[in-house]
């Protein structure tokens, strides 16, 4: 496929480059870095737009796009999109790289027990056979709280189309993402100048197949994978950075084993109230960042356990917002493996989740 850029100018990527410099740093909202780097580059795509309402000659910037389950309260849900996730940063963490802190946890049995039951479920359910030259198709709906104010102001529930590129690249040109009708395409993740590589970053189908179905190694994968930043709870980091893999198509031995892994990591608990984006109730997966108060969870249907979608919300009062303020939620409803982007798929290649509304 191909994998040019979008065609903005050396001036204009000046310009943004020099803009980014002198946004502010986080620490008065005492938000974790990484999530304050996704809101910032959220702003500059703010300000591409508004380039470009000027300049209509040149071509429309993209849109930065980051997986839901790891979305930062600082980042405007609506406006993002589930294709890639995390931002590489470095420091803060006390753990070696490559160490892995996956202890056995002595409060979290029944979540164990319930994220064994649902690993038991998508190991039996049939593979795919996807194509490096193949789309991956995600449907959804989201809403997302935008930070910019310094205030979390609720954005409304809008509805999003991805078709993510399964080439292993490095690829300059992603994909693309329709949110509200609008169709914008997805670029490689920022600093990657000569295109992003399919792996932890951008996950295709052939590199999830590729990872280790051990669960100890692939703790220990991810330990050693998931970007550290300063001050982040590393269990939570790798929580999270699960999270950002469930969903979409998937081999399913991949997705059993990560359910497996999340069920080592310490403080999951069940989630008896976990609802998506559209009140989808069903069985729930949560854990707490204690140090930001925030709560990510993981929904899944009560019949066939399929991944029905995510949530994030404080749980104390921050400078930005009150506890139980929703920050982040995604509802799940259909995947499916297309040829092209942009393109929709057929009733044979669906597959929807369970209960729509």
């Amino acid at each position: 496929m191909n994998d040019d850029t979008t065609g903005a100018s050396p001036e204009r990527h000046g310009d943004r480059e020099e803009i980014a410099r002198l946004l502010p740093a986080p620490a008065e909202w005492d938000l974790p870095r990484e999530q304050h780097l996704r809101h910032r580059d959220l702003l500059m795509h703010h300000i591409d737009h508004d380039i470009d309402h000027d300049q209509v000659a040149r071509t429309r910037p993209t849109r930065r796009l980051l997986r839901p389950a790891v979305l930062a309260p600082a980042t405007a849900l609506a406006l993002a999109c589930a294709v890639t996730v995390g931002i590489a940063l470095t420091g803060g963490d006390p753990a070696p790289a490559g160490t892995a802190s996956h202890r056995a946890a002595t409060d979290m049995q029944p979540a164990a027990a319930l994220l064994d039951r649902i690993s038991d479920a998508t190991e039996t359910r049939a593979g795919r056979t996807v194509r490096d030259d193949q789309f991956l198709y995600t449907r959804e709906k989201a809403r997302g709280a935008d930070l910019t104010s310094g205030k979390a102001v609720l954005g409304p529930l809008m509805d999003r189309e991805v078709w993510a590129a399964q080439e292993p690249g490095p690829l300059r040109k992603l994909g693309l993402v329709r949110e509200d009708g609008e169709t914008l395409p997805i670029n490689a993740e920022l600093g990657d100048t000569e295109g992003t590589p399919a792996g932890i970053n951008r996950p295709t189908y052939r590199w999830l197949g590729s990872l280790p179905t051990d669960t100890d190694k692939l703790l220990t994968y991810l330990y050693s994978t998931t970007p550290q930043a300063d001050g982040r709870e590393r269990d939570q980091a790798v929580f999270e950075q699960i999270g950002s893999l469930l969903g979409g198509v998937m081999p399913p031995r991949t997705a059993a084993a990560l359910y497996r892994a999340a069920a080592k990591i310490p403080g999951v608990t069940p989630a008896p109230q976990a609802r998506d984006a559209i009140g989808r109730k069903g069985l729930g997966i949560a854990r707490d960042d204690t140090r930001y108060g925030i709560r990510t969870e993981w929904v899944f249907d009560e019949r066939d356990f399929s991944f029905l979608g995510s949530r994030s919300y404080l749980t104390k009062d921050a400078p930005y917002g009150k506890a139980g303020t929703l920050l982040s939620s995604v509802a799940e409803l259909e995947h499916a493996v297309v040829d092209q982007a942009g393109r929709q798929p057929t009733e044979a290649q669906r597959t929807r989740t369970e209960r729509q509304s």
